[in-house]
Formats: C-alpha cells, structure tokens, sequence
C-alpha cells in the first residue's frame, strides 16, 4: 500500500494524534530514520511518544531547522516527551543487508526500546515490520509533531556521533558534512581510502575500497536478527 500524503501540501501539526486520541489510542509514537544517504556510519532511527499536556512549539522536519534550532529542541523534546528511544544500525550492517532494510530495521529497534509501548505508530514514508496498528506518511516529518519530534532527536544524535567520529578520522571533515557525499569527503575518501566506518558498498566508498563489497540486495537475515544494531 503506497504510503499516504503522495502530492499533498504539508502543515506541521499534531492534528493525526488527536485524531488517533479520540479514537482511543493512548500512546501514538511517531517515527523517523537519518543518515540513509550518508557514506559513513550509522543510520539512527527516533521513537517518540509525545504528551498532550506538554506541548513543544517548533517542531518541524529536521532538514527545514537550522542547527542550533535543533540542538534547542531536543532536550525538550526528551523532557516532555511520554516515552523516546533511540536506535542506530551501524555500516557494516547496511553494507550486508542495504539500506532500505537497514533503515526500517532502526526504526523497528527504537520502537521496540519505548517504555511505556505505544498503540500506535506514525512512521516517515516507510512501513515497519510490528505488531501495532499503524500509518505510513508521505513526508511525515513536515506533517505530525510525533515524527518530526522523532527526526529531530534522530538528527542530534547522530550529528553528535559524528562530531565524536571526527576526532578519531580528522582527515575526513566529519563534523562538517556529517558523512554525506559532499565535495570534500569524496576527495578525502580518494585521497585517504575509506575507514572501517564508512560503507563499502555505496559509491564513491566502493570505488576506493581494498576489499569490495559483492552487494547483495536479497540478503536480509540482520533484519529478524538485530544483529549490528546499537
């Protein structure tokens, strides 16, 4: 089933969790994954249940917020939110199992770590493999405060992790592009060599790679198993 929103114009609220509230849905977490275009590291997927009660002003798609703006709302977020978690599948995974599956395997782990459960799952484009009621959206982190809320932390994180990772690979410039396939990464990979952190099986990292990856879209095991999963 095609995921709902396909040509809509987009408002950011929490119109659908009220909804789902009146329909007797208790806990709605929404949900969302970053880094799946990145040559380097994880992709991290975001959990969120949000309270009613305690609202936070702002939200909005991660990629539409200024840097600073995110790093002011994820504490927030955390503070006021029910329930969140976060998860992270790291690059030796997605090389064995691809990123499309790597991606919807975070976001199952990190629904699975919210404590309390949820009832029901607002999710970014993508459907996820759980045993709960739930709605797949078309840009849904510029639609739901749930999965833009989730985006946001996802985002922090993981920035954060590559700020860290920056220290250890300098030549690479990490902290500034945040492993994308930026200009100056490529040329860093070209003059340097990918590091063990980066994914072998995306180009421009192939193409430098001592040790190639045959990639394999059908080979799927890490998704039931979790293996690889931070």
């Amino acid at each position: 089933m095609r995921p709902e929103g396909t040509g809509s114009t987009f408002r950011c609220e929490a119109t659908l969790e009220r909804e789902l509230h009146a329909r007797g849905f208790g806990a709605v977490a929404g949900v969302d994954e970053v880094g799946r275009g990145a040559l380097f590291g994880p992709v991290v997927a975001a959990a969120v249940v949000l309270s009613p009660d305690r609202p936070v002003r702002g939200l909005n798609d991660s990629k539409l917020l200024e840097a600073e703006r995110r790093e002011t709302l994820a504490p927030r977020i955390r503070e006021r939110a029910v329930a969140w978690a976060i998860a992270a599948v790291d690059a030796a995974t997605i090389d064995y199992m691809n990123i499309y599956q790597a991606s919807r395997l975070a976001m199952r782990l990190a629904v699975g770590r919210l404590d309390p459960a949820p009832d029901f799952v607002l999710i970014d484009a993508v459907p996820l493999d759980v045993p709960l009621p739930q709605r797949s959206l078309i840009k849904g982190d510029r639609r739901c405060h749930a999965i833009a809320a989730a985006s946001i932390l996802a985002k922090v994180y993981r920035d954060q992790c590559m700020r860290v990772w920056d220290e250890v690979f300098p030549e690479y410039g990490l902290a500034e592009h945040k492993g994308y396939a930026t200009p100056k990464h490529c040329r860093a990979i070209e003059e340097f060599g990918p590091t063990p952190l980066h994914r072998l099986s995306f180009e421009p990292v192939r193409a430098r790679s001592r040790f190639p990856i045959d990639y394999n879209p059908q080979m799927e095991l890490l998704e039931t198993s979790g293996l690889g999963a931070a």
